[in-house]
């Protein structure tokens, strides 16, 4: 029962990949929290846990949601060149952050990261493309800091690439596409920095490597990435305005019981 979840979370996950850009650990992280507390995991590492593992999970839903975008011709890769570079260094300090912080406040950190998010996309609120964009160094301090944050929430940047690119006049098609692949740098460090981080930690469950657990990590890569094919094909095809809410509604949930 236990792996089944983690499939339909990873499908879950691949949807919300392809169709908006992100990572899909906004949902993963939550769900993983859950989990990890009915399974009996200690209180101490659990959302830690949860965060290391989904971001492991993203390197796979990225791969082929950034495949299909590029298929397609959408990503902007001279701009995710140099967000990449501030990525590598920002998302390493970001899991040494996150390390620092207790269980219990990561989660309320996450919690007031999931209703800020949920008004966003219930609400709709789009940056206008007011600039162009940045040049190396903007680029660079921009990613460094996407990097830092997705590292502590668990995501792969989606949330927070997406509406900096639109700000700067990238065509949203083209701004999801490119917010894929930043992505996949972000899951890659931050994961490895969990994997360092917990490796010596007598709490953690078997089956682990460090803060990320293997039969939710294998469970979630399975289906998200074929899911995320489709998600990125939607993202082309739809207008996601109903689904947009309907995350909102549940985002707004989860990041209220992270609260109380």
């Amino acid at each position: 029962m236990e792996f089944l979840l983690y499939l339909a979370l990873g499908a879950c996950a691949g949807v919300l990949a392809g169709l908006f850009g992100v990572g899909g650990g906004i949902i993963i992280v939550p769900v993983l929290v859950f989990s990890f507390t009915l399974q009996g995991f200690d209180q101490s590492i659990l959302t830690h846990l949860a965060v290391g593992t989904s971001l492991a999970t993203i390197i796979f839903t990225s791969v082929n949601a950034v495949r299909e975008h590029h298929r397609r011709g959408a990503v902007r890769w001279p701009i995710f060149m140099w967000m990449a570079v501030g990525i590598l260094l920002g998302a390493g300090f970001g899991a040494l952050t996150a390390e620092a912080i207790s269980g219990p406040h990561l989660q309320k950190i996450i919690g007031v990261f999931a209703l800020i998010i949920s008004v966003q996309l219930a609400l709709d609120i789009k940056p206008k493309a007011s600039r162009t964009v940045p040049g190396k160094f903007g680029l660079t301090v921009a990613g460094s800091i996407i990097g830092w944050a997705s590292a502590i929430f668990g995501v792969g940047g989606g949330s927070l690439t997406v509406p900096f690119l639109t700000w700067r006049s990238v065509p949203m098609q083209q701004a999801v596409a490119t917010s894929s692949a930043c992505g996949l740098p972000i899951a890659l460090v931050s994961a490895l920095s969990f994997m360092i981080l917990g490796w010596h930690d007598p709490l953690l469950p078997p089956h682990s490597l460090g803060f990320v657990y293997l039969p939710a990590l294998l469970g979630i890569a399975l289906t998200s990435m074929i899911f995320a094919r489709i998600g990125a094909r939607l993202a082309h095809r739809l207008s996601p305005r109903l689904l947009k809410r309907l995350f909102a509604a549940l985002l707004f949930s989860v990041g209220v019981s992270f609260l109380l």
